[in-house]
């Protein structure tokens, strides 16, 4: 087991098992739920009191320089936009939409209808900005009936507001108005003068009130609208301070990109920060190697106490940490845990890091994960022990709840607890279509137990039951699990893969290539090479089938052999929903939009070498 820093202390682990007569096995935690604040407005005036001028927000401005928000600041400017909502006289129901990136503006928005009991709807950017005919973009709005459509920035977002101009939601931009367009700038609101009905407002939210629409990525079609209240909100992070007991003891401070419009940043990360009164950096970067550089240039200021990102964040952030020591020094001094969600985390990607954390400041860094949907607010189960590997996604948050059921040879998570949604926003009002008989939240994601006699060990992430399929032998093929032992067989080539064979003789993957990580395996010639050059050296071949005979070798199931291998020189299309805005992969998707390459794959001849490993080139 890793050794971790001794100020590094966890809640205690009680985790209670039933078996029912039903053959259902359902898990609990025997600590109680700590109680929770009745909504996150009141986290901002918590601070706002005890600590004005700490900085809750901080962003960079045009020119690179830093502009920072106090708590101080971030109230006299909620309640200033809480009245200019309350002004506008909303219909019960109405949301606020926001299309824009993460930034202070768009923070202060959220939190300004949140103060008064407005829902938000934050939509993703990519169907603003990468859509051609804004199909999904027109879906969500038409679910969320806005009254209020924000963008930051008028000039990049004018097609979409455009096309959203018949809806008739008033239209705010920050900046850059879109000309024939009728706006009202983000500065009228904030020069709004407030009033004793801002403190009734706030007066009357409570745990059931609706914080925000927040839309599934639409991995299975167009996406839901999951209803997430108060009480999913703030019991998430009651429960976070009861099996992380050191986040309290100092102030919390972190680097983040991840979209608000998912669950991971915006509910999250977002109210992690504001709940413990710590400072939270927008990182204006991303984990690909355009941006990459930017989350860069902030963590070589910046040393964050937390760090949150998912797998591919992290797979594009270690090389750098590698090769620059001063970096990996800024980046591990403060640190005290590294957190991982969204996608399961190879365990190359596990090893390194903590090589690089001896390296850096002697000792390991606990790395936790959790289990959550976007319906579960989102942290479900989560990792407060030390766990020596990746995979394992921990016991239940204090009060929620799991119930265990079997379901094509593996064990089906349901979910119940005061952080699962009360359902889905359609036509005006609530539905519960996504939950079984008993009340229980159907995920479609498998687990099995870490230790068959220890439920406190834990559960290991199982994949999704949907995504699992069979060959023509009848064999199972459990997706998750492979796609991550295939990563760990092609590093570094591989940057993600999606696994297929649904239907045939034999497993095969679409490979995502790290760019990066094939030229580094002869870095003085590849140097220049386009993406179809680079993966035509024989070395590329060469390493995909040494680390396939190996993987290949140390398994005789059907289930698990993996024959055959595409190389793709295109990336992930946001646009066709392959990638989602947190960077992990939709295979539905791709398998759907990329059945040509599919039939490439399994139209090659089999291959005649000693690893008998066909790889086709894109």
């Amino acid at each position: 087991m890793t050794a971790l820093a001794p100020r590094i202390t966890f809640g205690p682990v009680d985790v209670e098992r039933r078996d029912r007569p039903d053959g259902a096995i359902e898990l609990r935690s025997r600590t109680a739920p700590a109680r929770h604040v009745a909504s996150n407005g009141v986290w901002l005036r918590q601070w706002a009191a005890a600590t004005p001028e700490a900085v809750f927000l901080a962003e960079r401005d045009g020119a690179g320089n830093w502009r920072r928000l106090t708590y101080g600041e971030a109230l006299r400017a909620v309640r200033r936009i809480g009245q200019a909502l309350l002004d506008r006289r909303l219909a019960p129901g109405a949301t606020v939409a926001i299309l824009s990136d993460n930034s202070i503006d768009n923070a202060l928005l959220q939190l300004a209808a949140n103060y008064v009991g407005v829902p938000i709807a934050p939509i993703s950017v990519g169907y603003s900005l990468l859509s051609e005919d804004f199909a999904r973009l027109r879906h969500v709005i038409g679910i969320a009936e806005p009254a209020l459509i924000y963008a930051e920035d008028g000039r990049p977002f004018a097609r979409a507001l455009a096309a959203l101009a018949g809806v008739g939601a008033e239209l705010v931009v920050g900046r850059n108005p879109p000309e024939g367009l009728a706006t009202t700038p983000f500065a009228a609101l904030l020069a709004t003068e407030p009033t004793d009905a801002v403190d009734a407002a706030f007066a009357a939210v409570g745990p059931d009130t609706i914080a925000k629409l927040l839309f599934t990525s639409g991995s299975t079609g167009m996406p839901k609208a999951a209803v997430n209240t108060q009480r999913m909100i703030c019991s998430n992070q009651a429960g976070t301070d009861q099996v992380w007991p050191f986040v309290k003891r100092k102030r919390q401070v972190t680097v983040n990109w991840l979209p608000w419009n998912h669950t991971f940043g915006g509910n999250y990360v977002a109210n992690f920060i504001l709940s413990k009164g710590g400072t939270l950096y927008i990182d204006d970067g991303r984990p690909t190697p355009e941006r990459i550089g930017r989350t860069i240039a902030t963590l070589r200021e910046v040393s964050p106490t937390v760090y949150m990102n998912v797998p591919r964040g992290y797979d594009v952030l270690v090389p750098h940490l590698e090769s620059d020591s001063a970096l990996c020094a800024t980046f591990f001094r403060d640190l005290d845990q590294l957190f991982y969600a969204g996608a399961s985390l190879p365990a190359h990607l596990w090893e390194r890091l903590q090589a690089l954390a001896k390296t850096s400041v002697g000792h390991g860094v606990p790395m936790s994960t959790s289990w959550g949907m976007t319906e579960t607010g989102p942290m479900h189960t989560v990792v407060h022990a030390p766990v020596d590997r990746a995979g394992n996604v921990g016991t239940p948050l204090p009060g929620a709840e799991l119930k265990l059921i079997e379901n094509g040879g593996k064990l089906e998570l349901r979910a119940r607890g005061p952080n699962v949604t009360p359902g889905y926003w359609q036509d005006g009002r609530i539905v519960r279509d996504a939950f079984d008989e008993e009340g229980w939240l159907i995920s479609g994601d498998a687990v099995q137990f870490a230790d068959p006699d220890d439920p406190n060990a834990g559960l290991i992430f199982d994949g999704r039951v949907v995504e699992n399929f069979k060959l023509l032998s009848g064999t199972w093929v459990h997706v998750d699990a492979l796609r991550v032992a295939a990563l760990a067989a092609l590093a570094p080539i591989a940057q993600d893969a999606v696994v297929t064979g649904h239907d045939r003789d034999e497993i095969g993957l679409l490979v995502f290539p790290s760019v990066a990580g094939c030229r580094g395996l002869d870095p003085a010639r590849a140097a220049h090479d386009d993406a179809h050059t680079l993966l035509a050296r024989p070395g590329i071949a060469a390493r995909v089938r040494t680390g396939l005979a190996a993987h290949n070798q140390a398994t005789r199931s059907s289930s698990r052999r993996i024959a055959r291998v595409l190389l793709m020189t295109e990336p992930p299309s946001a646009d066709a929903n392959e990638i989602t805005d947190k960077g992990y992969i939709n295979q539905r998707a791709v398998l759907e939009r990329r059945k040509a390459l599919v039939e490439r794959l399994y139209g090659a001849a089999t291959g005649d070498d000693a690893a008998g490993v066909v790889i086709v080139i894109d």
